[in-house]
This record gives structure tokens, C-alpha cells and sequence, in this order.
């Protein structure tokens, strides 16, 4: 599969305990990007944040955490992302979601093994 050089990134941001159904809600997020052939996705959890309740979530908490931060990355073509976006509406109840245009300057090693 390859993508543009310019093309777009989306960033999702949710928390750990975000659900769709009875799954976690970036497991179904992957998946549906996987399923949809976009180019790639990268699920990143955060130490610390906080959101539009301003209540930090943090790992530094002498207790199990609850509810750390997750950062859902998918880069491809602008046209594959937008069309991801209203499937992607349909699976969030809240979290920020943005869009931004990228260069992409290697993916993949372009070994055909």
C-alpha cells in the first residue's frame, strides 16, 4: 500500500477507560481502521493528562491508575481519512479528535519480501 507524500494525520485523544460496546474503544478504533485499509495506526498511552473536565489523570497516584490517556494516530490520504471520520463519529460518545496535513517522508522499506 502506499500513500501520498502529502497526506493527513488524525489524531484521537480518549481515555483508558473509553468503551464501545464492551470493548475498548481504541481496540475498535484499530480494528476499524484495519478494516477500512487505511495505512496505518499507532496507539500511544500517556503518563499524565487531563481534558475538558480539567481532572488529571495520572500513573504518579499511589493507587492503580484509572483512566490514563491515549493518543490513536492514523496517517493516509486526505480522502481515506475523511471518509473514516463519519465511521469514526458513529464510535465516540466524547475526546478531541484533529485533523492536520502531513508530509510523509518514508513508509514502509520498499523491500517486497
Amino acid at each position: 500500500m502506499q500513500i501520498p507524500r502529502n497526506a493527513m494525520l488524525l489524531r484521537i485523544f480518549i481515555g483508558e477507560d473509553d468503551r464501545h460496546g464492551h470493548q475498548p474503544l481504541y481496540e475498535v478504533i484499530v480494528m476499524k481502521a484495519r478494516e477500512l485499509h487505511l495505512a496505518g495506526a499507532t496507539v500511544l498511552r500517556g503518563p499524565m493528562g487531563f481534558g475538558h473536565s480539567s481532572r488529571l489523570h495520572t500513573a504518579k497516584i499511589l493507587r492503580l491508575s484509572e483512566d490514563l490517556p491515549f493518543v490513536i494516530e492514523i496517517v493516509d490520504s486526505e480522502e481515506k481519512i475523511n471518509a473514516f471520520l463519519p465511521v469514526l463519529d458513529g464510535m465516540m460518545a466524547s475526546g478531541l479528535v484533529t485533523l492536520e496535513k502531513v508530509q510523509v517522508l518514508q513508509y514502509g522499506s520498499g523491500d517486497k519480501a
